[in-house]
């Protein structure tokens, strides 16, 4: 797939022949396809033009995803939330997928559908949103903490994802968990190393030292269970861990992806352009 097309006045036919203009990426409202063979057309060409531009983002040396990035990272979202929710169109349309390419998809949909199942939609009407910081500051951050406290960066990536999108989404949860990493603050208390529960580095560092008392790296699985008593968090963060070291445009995937909340109504996206 090539996001291309030759344009051309009848003034420039000879300019013309070796012209080419690149298409914007597809809006935030782009219609996707319901029928799975245009579908798995649909995601194979997203993936595959949202990995050039993270490519390209990356080696231009901007700090913040680039507006291409961005619209790749929403519609390409927004097709897995599609197949999140509509299981058999999923099978269907990921069978005629590279597996190279289903694999990953796959294992994005278990964890969103563990997610989903774990928490209820909300009532909640106002949402605190707010940026991320650059991908490169957090990448420290996780680095640092793995250093410190041996936590792999990948783990504590995908936590943080999963508990706000990056510090995207800033509220308080029903129970009371506050910060981009959502420690409730007794354990911030014990577990915070005195810093700012609602510090990006600071929570990053927290949450390592808390994975680490309760035996992480050495049992992941265990350690992640202290830190949300539920078998479907631990699998969803584990398989959003793996994809982040398996995949090397998954980190920044997920880091460009916009925070959808579900409520009674259905999915509303609450960031992003």
């Amino acid at each position: 797939m090539a996001r291309r097309v030759v344009s051309c006045g009848l003034a420039g036919l000879a300019a013309c022949a070796s012209a080419t203009l690149v298409l914007a990426a597809p809006g935030p409202r782009a219609s996707i396809p319901r029928d799975p063979a245009a579908l798995s057309r649909k995601l194979v060409d997203t993936k595959t033009e949202l990995g050039r531009a993270i490519d390209a983002w990356r080696a231009g040396g901007d700090p913040l995803p680039s507006r291409e990035v961005t619209l790749d990272a929403l519609y390409d979202q927004r097709i897995e939330l599609l197949l999140a929710g509509r299981p058999g169109l999923a099978r269907t349309t990921l069978r005629l997928v590279p597996a190279a390419i289903a694999d990953g998809v796959r294992s994005n949909l278990a964890a969103k559908r563990e997610l989903w199942r774990l928490t209820p939609p909300t009532h909640r009407r106002r949402f605190r949103t707010g940026p991320a910081l650059p991908p490169a500051t957090l990448l420290r951050y996780y680095r640092e903490a793995q250093h410190r406290f041996g936590v792999r960066w990948n783990v504590l990536a995908a936590v943080n994802f999963v508990e706000s999108a990056f510090n995207k989404l800033r509220n308080n949860s029903a129970t009371g968990a506050q910060g981009p990493m959502q420690f409730m603050p007794a354990t911030w208390r014990a577990y915070g190393l005195g810093g700012d529960i609602r510090d990006p580095h600071d929570a990053i560092l927290g949450a390592a030292n808390y994975l680490h008392a309760n035996e992480a790296p050495r049992d992941n699985r265990r350690a992640l269970f202290r830190y949300n008593p539920s078998a479907l968090y631990v699998d969803a963060v584990l398989r959003y861990a793996r994809q982040i070291r398996s995949d090397r445009h998954a980190f920044y995937e997920f880091y460009a992806r916009q925070v959808f909340v579900r409520t009674p109504s259905g999915l509303r996206r609450i960031t992003g352009p």
